[in-house]
């Protein structure tokens, strides 16, 4: 449990970097500190002592308390070098190792450090690591966003970063209410190009599994409609599962309980990413149900998972280290200078044939032969 002037500090501090409080401002008074969160006089005046110590605070007898920003100089001399703060929702996991070592490898080149954080994709966590990256005077920001498909709480601190001149990039998605730079697959395309080959190979019912908290997960799903519609094939929503960050923890249980239901009513499906692919693989082993034979599967992004499977995946390529490193050059050129810089980039995926789709068409027209 957090003691009390902790608590003070935090609140002050997140005001400050978030912006609601701004250099030279005045904060409010120890009275009114004291009567808000219910300390005394000492507790108050102990918060703002170490606020004042940090850079965030500084006092004027007789007047009050002022909004500084001593802290960012304080940091920034730590190093002579240049410090990048790199935002992933997740470190170790999936392709993000691979996004990382593409800024990593590009930022060694130029000796600029790295800070890393990661949210797990959960909007609280973000704001500690961008209340982190503020505190620490960054010369830049790579982000990539947490649950970008629904309203970010955190856009303050985003904010914040333009006031202060401080360049950031996203990747992989962006926070559509924000002019910001950014570089990502081409996500429509990916999972158009899937239900594509899906329809080239003779399925005509295939659904769809998607992550509706990012963005990724609309864009997805809207490739999927594009090619269903563009083939003349109904969208059926009985046949489209979706799930969240939160209710990924429940996907065995969830993906039983829905290819119970349709595994008759479909031959096909194409899936929010690899991670997912392999989830409705093993769900199919535990049921009983042949993949391709009587299910096919398509994933996405090409991940190391899917490389080091037991099962060769039908996916689609994600550009990963190549995204980073374009991103951490983008960030270091912005800090040199350099003008008219590409500020949006679609990679644009490619299909990788696996052993995860039956062809339909060809088993039909050896039927005839």
């Amino acid at each position: 449990m957090k003691l009390k002037y902790q608590i003070i500090i935090d609140e002050i501090k997140s005001k400050i970097l978030s912006g609601d409080y701004r250099v030279g401002e005045q904060i409010p008074t120890e009275s009114i500190l004291q009567e808000k969160y219910q300390v005394s006089r000492h507790t108050v005046r102990k918060a703002i002592l170490e606020l004042a110590n940090d850079g965030y605070l500084r006092s004027e007898k007789g007047s009050g308390t002022y909004v500084s920003n001593l802290y960012q100089s304080k940091t920034s001399g730590k190093s002579k070098g240049k410090t990048i703060g790199v935002i992933t929702t997740y470190i170790s996991d999936y392709i993000f190792p691979s996004i990382i070592r593409g800024i990593e490898g590009r930022l060694n080149v130029e000796d600029y450090s790295l800070l890393l954080a990661s949210t797990n994709n959960d909007v609280e966590q973000e704001k500690k690591a961008l209340e982190m990256m503020l505190s620490f005077g960054v010369d830049g920001l790579i982000v990539e966003p947490t649950k970008s498909n629904v309203y970010n709480p955190n856009i303050a601190y985003y904010l914040s970063f333009k006031e202060q001149d401080v360049p950031f990039i996203m990747v992989n998605a962006y926070y559509e209410e924000l002019e910001v730079p950014y570089f990502c697959l081409d996500d429509v395309q990916s999972s158009y190009l899937a239900t594509n080959e899906l329809i080239a190979k003779g399925h005509t019912k295939i659904g769809l599994i998607a992550k509706m908290d990012d963005l990724q997960g609309k864009f997805r799903m809207k490739g999927y409609i594009k090619a269903l519609g563009e083939a003349k094939l109904r969208f059926q929503a009985e046949h489209v599962f979706s799930f969240t960050t939160e209710t990924k923890l429940d996907l065995n249980i969830n993906l039983k309980a829905f290819l119970n239901e349709h595994i008759e009513a479909m031959t096909a499906i194409v899936c929010y990413n690899d991670e997912v692919a392999l989830e409705v693989v093993n769900v199919c082993r535990q049921l009983n149900i042949s993949i391709p034979e009587k299910l096919s599967i398509i994933g996405q992004d090409n991940s190391y998972i899917a490389k080091n499977a037991n099962i060769k995946l039908t996916t689609l390529t994600h550009p990963q280290e190549q995204m980073g490193h374009d991103a951490a050059d983008w960030i270091i050129k912005k800090i040199q200078g350099k003008k008219e810089l590409q500020n949006e980039n679609y990679y644009q995926p490619q299909l990788i044939e696996g052993e995860t789709v039956k062809d339909l068409k060809g088993e039909a027209e050896g039927r005839f032969l």
